[in-house]
């Protein structure tokens, strides 16, 4: 799975821009414009690395270092100005594992953030949450046949049904948005207002569910997305 960076940063360009550019890297990067956002992010998908700005408004990135480092191992690349020298420091102090000066380099960038997720992987850093399931209800998922099966059955599944299926497997019992999915497809330019993911989940339940209307495994989460439910907490 790709890694997946989270950017907390309130400049909606710079924000734009540095998504941008991490993406066409290949990696899977979620957005947010605050700590408040950014708490609720890491609460429902953990990212294996941080980039904060130091100067956001409300709570700041050297108190958003502070705490993440309190609780958790994530990799923290901090966003300063040129000016911001004493800051820079503090933030390493607190616990940041390295910092990028604005206007940034894309080489540069590139660079520190493979080489920390790297030092992550390596000493086995990244976040703990919820293990990847094969298990949806009484199926189960074949990730290499691309299928279900189940002791008298097997279920082919078309590629878009496999990979929505996938995204939720691999978050079992969490709770993901419809453009958190798209992003894991790969295609975090999906328009709000386009229903393919949730014309394939419709699909998805006439097959597993026994009463589609009423899913017991493949949850809606109103106003909030998609939830499939791990077999063993049923």
């Amino acid at each position: 799975m790709r890694h997946h960076i989270l950017i907390v940063e309130d400049d909606r360009v710079t924000r734009m821009r540095l998504a941008g550019h991490l993406r066409s890297l290949g990696y899977r990067v979620s957005e947010t414009e605050d700590a408040e956002a950014m708490e609720h992010m890491i609460a429902v998908d953990p990212p294996e690395l941080l980039l904060v700005d130091i100067n956001l408004e409300g709570k700041d990135g050297l108190t958003i270092t502070r705490e993440q480092r309190a609780k958790s191992k994530v990799g923290i690349i901090l966003l300063t100005s040129r000016s911001d020298q004493v800051d820079k420091i503090v933030g390493l102090e607190m616990g940041a594992d390295d910092y990028v000066t604005k206007p940034y380099d894309p080489r540069e960038l590139a660079a520190r953030v493979k080489n920390l997720l790297m030092r992550i992987s390596d000493l086995g850093q990244a976040p703990e949450g919820p293990a990847p399931t094969d298990l949806v209800g009484p199926w189960r998922l074949d990730r290499i046949r691309r299928r279900l099966v189940c002791a008298v059955n097997t279920l082919p599944l078309t590629p878009q049904e496999f990979q929505v299926l996938e995204v939720l497997a691999n978050h079992p019992g969490l709770t993901l948005s419809r453009a958190r999915i798209a992003e894991a497809l790969g295609r975090p330019d999906l328009r709000p207002n386009d229903r393919m993911i949730d014309v394939v989940v419709g699909r998805l339940r006439k097959k597993i569910e026994t009463d589609p209307v009423n899913p017991d495994w493949l949850l809606t989460i109103h106003g909030e997305g998609y939830r499939l439910v791990a077999s063993d907490d049923s």
